[in-house]
């Protein structure tokens, strides 16, 4: 029998994977795999065991997050034998799922998973780490780790804006030397945006109309400071437009880029802490890992 991993963390959106998770195994047994489950049991889990033991099985099935799939690519990215993974997403907002045109039903999404075909897409290298779909800095990426999960569960993605409308009181702003290419930018941003995905934040197409998930390059944003009341308005209504017509934000696409700024700035991969840093390389690792759609 073909051996499969799954792994969930039970605690994702509203934790209804706990009354499914009988109907999941069934299912996998019956399409002839041999099932170990584990549940996640602390951030970082996820990682280790797919680091240590995803060469004993056939095929590596996920439940939960976007946090949780990024822990299982993490692992996967730093074995030689990459096995293929399969998605159940559970999450309250689940961008990259919404990227993928996954189900939101668990049985489809599980069906999905099991006998699909594998689709090779981009992963992004962040200094010594990973992260499948998004690594962000600045206004708004504080949100996702400090939002209550409790508040995720039940207001979704809504709960994200509601906690970025607090912070817009006090907007800071990061001193960066940006490379890209043979582009080099000096400036003064309060948010940057590294991404592969049609969805960031539950908004879809926020990083423009043409993203590919599997074509080597990322959709980078990165928006100024604004110095008064008047640029801030013109920077919200290009973002609420999606029309990139504003001197204050820049958009554009690369497959690795660099940044340099003055001080220790918060990042976060695939919206979860990704540690404080004043020097990021990042670069596109493409069509690394096969996911099952």
């Amino acid at each position: 029998m073909k051996k499969l991993l799954f792994v969930y963390n039970a605690h994702s959106g509203k934790g209804t994977i706990k009354a499914k998770l009988a109907d999941l195994i069934d299912m996998m047994v019956k399409n002839d795999y041999r099932v170990t489950i584990h549940p996640t049991q602390a951030q970082g889990d996820a990682v280790k065991l797919i680091e240590d033991e995803s060469e004993d099985y056939d095929l590596i099935v996920c439940s939960g997050g976007d946090g949780t799939l990024d822990e299982v690519v993490t692992g996967m990215m730093r074995v030689q034998d990459k096995k293929p993974i399969g998605y159940i997403p559970m999450g309250s907002t689940n961008d990259f799922a919404n990227s993928l045109n996954l189900p939101k039903n668990i049985q489809k999404a599980a069906e999905i998973a099991l006998n699909g075909h594998r689709f090779a897409c981009d992963v992004g290298q962040f200094n010594d780490n990973s992260f499948i779909y998004v690594a962000a800095f600045g206004i708004f990426t504080e949100v996702s780790y400090q939002t209550n999960q409790e508040l995720k569960n039940l207001l979704g993605h809504a709960a994200y804006i509601l906690e970025g409308a607090k912070s817009l009181r006090d907007i800071e702003a990061y001193s960066m030397h940006v490379e890209y290419e043979d582009v080099v930018l000096e400036d003064d941003f309060i948010y940057g945006m590294v991404s592969n995905s049609i969805s960031v934040g539950g908004f879809k197409q926020i990083a423009g109309r043409n993203v590919v998930l599997d074509d080597g390059m990322f959709e980078v944003t990165l928006i100024k400071h604004p110095k008064n009341p008047l640029e801030l308005n013109e920077i919200i209504t290009s973002l609420l437009t999606r029309v990139d017509d504003s001197d204050l934000i820049y958009s554009f696409k690369a497959d690795k880029i660099s940044f340099l700024a003055g001080k220790g700035v918060p990042w976060t991969l695939d919206g979860e802490y990704g540690g404080t840093h004043m020097q990021a390389e990042i670069k596109n690792c493409h069509r690394a890992i096969e996911i099952i759609i």
